[in-house]
């Protein structure tokens, strides 16, 4: 569908809202035809056609409505000259220039002949809230002879649609509503397929490309519906389409997570036209059905039982997973989550925090024994997961982003400045204990000391869980589903645990290795907390990226390079009876300077990538001084702006595909560093719109949007279909690598 055509549309809207009411004498006074509102007097005078118009209070022109041409041999019409109108912001067409009251437009015009023959096109509203649709009027002016051309009044009423006849009563009450123009029947054909079957009453017909169904409520996912070929037919608004003139069946392939019976919401969105001239607005119908009983692990339908088997739609993965939560046996889920977590540990967002783990454990000093460093593991990993947990369980259930509240720019910097802080007590700058008084009186009450370090420890596994491992991914996303929408908290929870679990088993075999590997005494010591000092420097570099410019990232990157170079006695000379280790170090702080040296070059020149830091160098980066191509993304901000483009879209006959990415979100910056540049994932998305929100700041509208899509926080990908449904099996969570995004991609944007 063309923007011109959607807009035809859009502007039908409140009119027919208002036809589609009972039809009276008092509606036919207060809605005018547009003959009555929208006056005007034609005249010609040296050169130059005069419109002067009159419209009525409370009635208004859109000035880019109008257009004019003619007929008429040897007359050329030049560019009209409008007036200044007045800025109104516009529920259908946005932000446009309108006029009220009396006005003029001048034409000029050139070649010569008694009469000129001019066709006016023209679309005006009326404040009440309906708009009149696109009108043509023909008006025949005097060229020869007059100085002031006399006033073309016929065909002021329009043709094509005599609304002016329809609005005044003459035969508007012989129109339908529209549940008797447009019935509808539905059953369940099979396990996984509703059909519905429409009937159209005579004089009446339904478009083809405007049947949409989406699931409001229970324990189903729709597909795209199939729908048989319809009549092809010349519409006066879209062009060449098809339509349904008496009527048609229309099959909904489902998945669904159980077999078990359930209610099900349907909504069925439709449009369509009485031939006698009027078109409804896109109506919706809810239709509330009792899903029968199927066997396990249904997953194919047929069409009006028959045998041709039509495939169940795509299952995302996140949907699969909280099938599993709901339907699997309690065993199987903890194990399948533990599994989970064990993956998601060696993730970008779970990896910072063995330093932080490390550091804790160095930082206690000699009295670091394997028994200890576990408990001390074990803490750290119980407070982590008891805190992912809770704090999941409270974002299911609310709504909200908890953790977009621990990614604002003061609680990052903050936390920054603690590993800051902590890296330089490694550094040997000063010593953290507590004041010797409380110390003397906590070590009068048995085991409480040890207690209050394995508090303190619990503490910073649980800010870790909050600040550090700021990841969504389909594991996640599926306990989450589960708690908020079907209020099982217990099983929601249980999964969300064990998934915690495993992200914190690698964190109890390095801190518990470090218990046995750490030296108890000497220099080896200090060199061992040097090095857990620089990984937590590291660590705050690493958060700080979410907030600071990628340029200054960079810059933070090599001043730490330079620190582990000192550290490495890279500006040190090498006596003569330097020994092998200090060579190799010495060699591995002058390599680890010179890595600096090419962050400082990069971080000049724009760089934003410490793997590529001088992507940018020479103005093009890459092999050959090539520039990297980027996807080019249209930013949004609200519910509405999606619901334009989407729109937008639709009448280009394009898909469209959704980003939603935040500054603190770690595998978002991986997509746009190593997913979205790459050519093949280019070519996926080339016929795409591509669309970007960033919910960083987590305001009201970043939350609508979050809420309108049922979505738990960035990265999360939604693909759209040409007409402007989403397809939900095809949505991603979580960072995806070049290849297997391309072919997901591709499949996608095939529907």
């Amino acid at each position: 569908m063309t923007t011109k055509a959607l807009r035809h549309r859009l502007a039908w809207l409140p009119l027919t809202l208002l036809l589609l009411l009972p039809v009276t004498a008092p509606l036919a006074q207060q809605v005018l035809p547009p003959a009555e509102v929208f006056l005007y007097e034609a005249s010609a005078n040296d050169g130059v056609i005069i419109l002067d118009w009159q419209v009525k209070p409370a009635h208004y022109l859109y000035q880019e409505r109008f257009g004019f041409s003619t007929s008429t041999p040897g007359i050329e019409l030049g560019e009209p000259r409008y007036p200044p109108g007045l800025m109104h912001e516009d529920e259908f067409f946005g932000r446009q220039e309108i006029y009220r009251g009396d006005f003029r437009i001048e034409i000029p015009y050139g070649g010569t002949a008694e009469e000129l023959e001019l066709e006016i096109r023209l679309q005006g509203c009326a404040d009440i809230g309906l708009c009149y649709p696109p009108l043509r009027w023909p008006a025949t002016i005097a060229l020869a002879g007059t100085q002031a051309g006399g006033a073309a009044a016929a065909g002021r009423a329009g043709t094509g649609t005599n609304l002016g006849a329809l609005l005044a009563g003459n035969g508007a009450q012989g129109f339908l509503p529209p549940e008797a123009a447009f019935s509808s029947s539905a059953e369940f054909t099979g396990a996984n397929e509703l059909t519905i079957r429409w009937q159209v009453a005579e004089g009446y017909y339904l478009y083809r490309d405007q049947f949409a169904v989406i699931v409001t409520e229970g324990p189903v996912q729709a597909g795209r519906p199939l729908i048989p070929a319809g009549t092809p037919h010349e519409d006066e608004y879209f062009g060449r389409t098809e339509v349904f003139f008496e009527g048609t069946e229309v099959m909904v392939p489902f998945s669904r997570s159980t077999a078990e019976a359930a209610a099900v919401t349907f909504q069925l969105a439709f449009q369509g036209c009485a031939a006698g001239g009027i078109c409804y607005p896109l109506l919706e119908r809810d239709l509330t059905m009792m899903l029968p009983t199927a066997a396990a692990g249904a997953v194919i339908g047929t069409i009006g039982g028959g045998s041709a088997a039509v495939a169940a739609p795509p299952v995302s993965e996140q949907d699969r997973l909280a099938r599993l939560i709901t339907e699997g046996s309690l065993p199987l889920v903890l194990l399948t989550f533990f599994g989970l977590g064990l993956l998601l540990a060696f993730t970008p967002c779970v990896l910072p925090m063995v330093p932080i783990l490390s550091g804790i454990i160095a930082g206690q000093g000699k009295d670091v024994t394997t028994l200890r460093a576990f408990n001390l593991s074990l803490a750290y990993v119980l407070g982590m997961a008891l805190t992912y947990t809770a704090a999941g369980a409270v974002a299911a259930i609310a709504g909200a982003q908890v953790q977009a509240f621990f990614q604002q720019p003061w609680i990052i910097i903050t936390f920054a400045g603690l590993f800051v802080v902590l890296a330089m007590s490694m550094f040997g700058f000063f010593t953290l204990q507590m004041p010797k008084a409380l110390q003397s009186r906590l070590a009068d009450v048995s085991g409480r000391q040890k207690t209050g370090t394995f508090a303190g420890t619990a503490f910073m596994g649980a800010l870790s869980a909050l600040i550090v491992s700021a990841c969504v991914a389909p594991p996640l996303v599926a306990t989450l589903a589960v708690i908020g929408q079907t209020g099982d908290v217990m099983r929601g929870s249980a999964s969300l645990f064990t998934m915690s679990l495993g992200m914190g088993v690698p964190l109890l075999l390095v801190g518990t290795s470090a218990g046995r590997l750490l030296p108890k005494a000497g220099p080896w010591m200090n060199a061992i907390k040097t090095f857990f000092g620089v990984l937590l420097l590291g660590v705050a570099v690493w958060m700080l990226e979410r907030i600071l410019p990628g340029a200054v990232v960079l810059a933070l990157w090599a001043a730490l390079a330079f620190i582990t170079a000192v550290f490495l006695g890279a500006l040190e000379p090498l006596g003569p009876g330097a020994g092998p280790a200090r060579r190799l170090g010495k060699s591995a702080g002058t390599m680890a300077a010179a890595y600096g040296l090419i962050l400082l070059a990069g971080s000049a020149t724009g760089g934003n990538d410490p793997l590529r830091p001088l992507a940018n160098f020479a103005g093009g980066g890459g092999a050959g001084g090539q520039t990297v191509e980027r996807l080019e993304f249209r930013r949004i901000q609200t519910v509405d702006d999606l619901q334009r483009e989407l729109r937008l879209a639709a009448g280009n006959n394009q898909p469209v595909m959704l980003d939603f990415t935040a500054d603190w979100c770690v595998s978002c910056k991986e997509m746009e560093r190593h997913t979205f540049p790459n050519p093949e994932v280019r070519a996926a998305l080339s016929d795409a719109v591509l669309l970007k929100v960033d919910v960083t700041a987590n305001n009201s509208d970043d939350q609508a949007l979050l809420r309108h899509f049922g979505i738990f926080g960035p990265p999360t990908i939604a693909f759209f279909d040409r007409s402007g449904e989403e397809l939900a099996g095809y949505r991603l969570v979580g960072f995806v690598a070049a290849r297997p995004f391309a072919e997901h991609a591709r499949a996608a944007l095939s529907n």
